[in-house]
C-alpha cells in the first residue's frame, strides 16, 4: 500500500509561515536559549505552570524535561 507524500513546501506555506506561528517558534527558540539547551539536545522545555494557565515564560517558570515526558503531557484525556 503506497501512502501519500507529504507536501512540505505547501505545509510551509500555509501554516508554519503565518506570524503567529512564528511567534510561537520564536517563544519556544527564546526558551531553549534561556535554559541553555543545546540544538540537537534530547530534552526540551516545559512550563512549570502552563501559558494556559496563567503561567509566565520567565526563566523560574520553565525546566527541562525528556522529549517522552514532553510528549506524553499533552495527550492526556480529558
Amino acid at each position: 500500500m503506497a501512502t501519500k507524500k507529504r507536501d512540505y513546501k505547501k505545509e510551509y506555506r500555509d501554516y508554519h509561515s503565518k506570524p503567529e506561528q512564528r511567534k510561537n517558534r520564536s517563544k519556544r527558540n527564546q526558551a531553549r536559549r534561556k535554559m541553555g539547551l543545546e540544538v540537537g539536545d534530547k530534552r526540551e522545555v516545559d512550563h512549570k505552570v502552563p501559558l494556559s494557565k496563567g503561567g509566565s515564560n520567565s526563566k523560574k517558570n520553565l525546566r527541562a524535561v525528556s522529549r517522552t515526558t514532553n510528549r506524553k503531557k499533552g495527550n492526556k484525556t480529558k
